[in-house]
């Protein structure tokens, strides 16, 4: 069931939310032993806030929009039921004194915390693995990463394990694994929803401007109604801000479609799924064209500059941290920095923040005519277990499969990442082996059920849709509409 479903169900009587707790912690039993997604079961908190919420129903108490579905909450989001660990050892006790305000909001509306979602250490990595808990495992093919930061999260959405995540986004962080597990994440404006932590400490400018938290689900429907009680301002977070939640839109349906962005190249499935996305807006009324959007190039250079620079001061300074980081991510961040021009200077520090103001507003200006742009979510399939830990060209080759991910954090803007099917398997129909709408003319490839999806040689295909500041409703009406033209892949069993 969607979490829509299962709150409506518990709502109206037809099932409990005890029923709800007891069958995802059965499922997690059963499955997390071969993905390690989840890193805690919180099954006694889980089973004690079904049981009041149930107590609540039978007393005539109105009861939230989420009542009764159960969620997890990815390990760097503070949730008073365990330790914030952000996957690193030395914070294995680090139980936080107080919910992220968001956390409080989910949980006020009936949401049910069942999980911990694992990530890499702080979730500086495109990766899930870390040494507290280990690696999270890609459940369509245990060859290839499941993406990262929030790799836990999606997977465990992805395997039914949980009707719905949070997780954050830096530099694609719940659009990548999603894409890669076969799902739907919301990367919300820049601000729309608060900080995960109610603590107060010094943030360096591209986190306080490009990070983001927000929901994983397996239908935009479901992330839609998790943002919608998770946005709006937090007296801890002076960034935060309230903007009404907008249902639905009624403004111009014209998209500009970007196969190649920046004309770096891209893999032909990878084309084929952004053009099968783009036919399908087409079959709903949309009009199309392949245009490209400004300075892609520039964006994702300038995104790279700058989280490098202000990270590595943080993760290769000795003693900064009260324990060691993960061989893992020490040297993929080597390896990242190796082909980046660090802004070692104030007056190049000053100008990449100064040229994301006329970059900001050519896009601005760019979604005045098209208010969403669809594009790839990595322009490449989901690389192999230990291909970013293999040089700086690979660390540079990843940078640039997620060019357009990156520029969406770089410019603060909302994007959904939304599935279009799975690619065909070797051999099979269709020149781009892509799923695509059985009704949509001049498209090509096979529609693949979720009941087919999982075999070796098959992987979840989709795009993502970036919309203009605080336009989440605008990308979520494209992305509807782009799911409603292809098989739903998820949930499944692990391959």
């Amino acid at each position: 069931m969607s979490a829509s479903e299962i709150a409506a169900g518990v709502r109206a009587g037809r099932f409990t939310a005890s029923a709800v707790v007891e069958a995802h912690l059965a499922r997690i039993a059963a499955v997390n032993p071969s993905v390690n997604a989840v890193t805690v079961t919180l099954d006694a908190r889980a089973r004690s806030c079904a049981a009041a919420l149930d107590d609540r129903i039978a007393s005539g108490h109105e009861v939230g929009p989420l009542a009764g579905v159960p969620i997890t909450v990815k390990e760097n989001i503070d949730l008073t039921w365990s330790a914030t660990t952000s996957g690193l050892p030395f914070a294995a006790d680090a139980v936080p004194a107080a919910n992220a305000t968001f956390v409080d909001r989910l949980l006020a509306a009936g949401a049910i915390p069942v999980g911990r979602g694992n990530m890499p250490d702080i979730g500086l990595r495109w990766d899930t693995d870390n040494d507290l808990f280990g690696r999270t495992i890609n459940p369509w093919d245990p060859a290839r990463v499941p993406g990262g930061s929030s790799g836990g999260d999606a997977v465990a959405v992805a395997t039914g394990m949980a009707a719905a995540g949070i997780g954050n986004d830096y530099g694609g962080s719940l659009r990548l694994p999603a894409h890669a597990a076969g799902i739907v994440a919301l990367r919300p404006s820049a601000g729309r929803v608060a900080g995960p932590s109610r603590i107060v400490e010094p943030l360096p400018m591209s986190l306080q401007q490009m990070a983001v938290n927000g929901p994983l689900a397996r239908s935009v429907d479901d992330v839609d109604l998790l943002f919608g009680v998770m946005h709006g301002a937090d007296d801890y977070d002076p960034l935060s801000v309230t903007v009404p939640h907008l249902c639905g839109y009624d403004g111009i349906r014209r998209a500009a479609v970007t196969v190649d962005p920046a004309g770096w190249g891209v893999d032909p499935v990878v084309a084929g799924a952004v053009r099968s996305a783009a036919d399908a807006l087409a079959a709903a009324g949309w009009e199309v064209e392949e245009v490209s959007p400004p300075a892609v190039d520039r964006c994702a250079t300038l995104w790279r500059q700058l989280s490098s620079t202000e990270n590595a001061p943080m993760l290769l300074t000795p003693g900064v941290f009260p324990g060691p980081l993960s061989e893992g991510t020490v040297r993929y961040f080597r390896d990242n920095i190796a082909g980046v021009e660090l802004l070692d200077t104030s007056a190049a520090y000053q100008a990449a923040w100064a040229e994301r103001f006329v970059h900001a507003a050519a896009w601005r200006a760019f979604h005045a005519r098209y208010p969403v742009v669809v594009g790839p979510v990595t322009t490449q399939a989901m690389p192999p277990i230990g291909y970013d830990l293999s040089g700086p060209a690979a660390a540079t080759e990843l940078w640039r499969a997620h060019r357009l991910l990156v520029t969406a954090n770089f410019l603060g803007l909302p994007a959904v990442a939304v599935p279009t099917g799975v690619a065909a398997p070797p051999g099979a129909a269709g020149s781009a082996g892509v799923a695509v709408p059985p009704d949509v003319a001049g498209s090509a490839g096979v529609a693949v059920s979720a009941e087919a999806a999982g075999p070796a040689g098959r992987r979840p295909l989709g795009v993502q849709v970036i919309a203009g500041l605080n336009g989440e409703h605008v990308a979520l009406a494209a992305a509807r509409d782009i799911e409603a033209a292809f098989p739903a892949v998820t949930p499944i069993n692990p391959s």
